[in-house]
């Protein structure tokens, strides 16, 4: 008697989890994160789609792996999702400080750096574009078509904090406590989701 092949795993060493990063980052970069999808993504390296969901999870979670974030997306648009509009500047940060000053944050340290040294930046452009912005911009969308442009003020700030905390470490900034940091500028983010701006005005 044959016995049956179990549905969704790969007989042996496919090298499957491989084959669908590589589709993952061609088509993620391609077509962005929104026009990308987990059946083309499957098709694309020629395996079930149920196998993707098997190795990476939701398609969230595969852009992560595509992006070399080591930290899962969810762990910080999850909470978001539960803050009220005027508390988010305050709880984004005291959410991303501490993440970035973890051994998780490293990796995400890392995939900076490699930015910085010519990487292709259309994943991250996606990943901001297309899953912060959707997440966050219409929740700050006052007045409507400025979502997009505080969220991109937020991650000017952000991203700031990034260099000087951890890739130029200039001191005393980058000693400083993490919830000193992220109590500092939370008034600033909350005022680039829902104060008033002159760009905007």
């Amino acid at each position: 008697m044959t016995q049956r092949k179990r549905p969704g795993r790969p007989p042996g060493n496919s090298g499957a989890r491989d084959r669908i990063l590589h589709s993952a980052r061609e088509l993620f970069s391609r077509n962005g994160f929104d026009k990308t999808s987990i059946r083309a993504i499957a098709a694309d390296a020629g395996i079930d789609g149920a196998l993707v969901h098997h190795y990476y999870g939701t398609k969230q979670q595969l852009f992560a792996a595509a992006i070399e974030i080591p930290i899962d997306p969810m762990r910080v648009i999850t909470p978001l999702r539960e803050t009220p509009v005027d508390q988010i500047g305050t709880v984004l940060p005291s959410i991303l400080l501490p993440l970035w000053d973890s051994e998780l944050g490293k990796g995400f340290i890392a995939t900076l750096r490699s930015l910085l040294t010519g990487a292709d930046v259309s994943l991250v452009r996606s990943f901001l574009q297309e899953i912060i912005t959707a997440e966050l911009g219409a929740r700050v969308d006052d007045p409507p078509g400025s979502g997009a442009m505080r969220v991109q003020f937020v991650a000017s700030q952000l991203v700031g904090v990034v260099m000087v905390r951890y890739i130029l470490e200039l001191q005393p900034f980058a000693g400083l406590a993490p919830e000193v940091v992220a109590e500092t500028i939370a008034p600033n983010l909350q005022r680039y989701l829902t104060g008033d701006l002159p760009a905007l005005s």
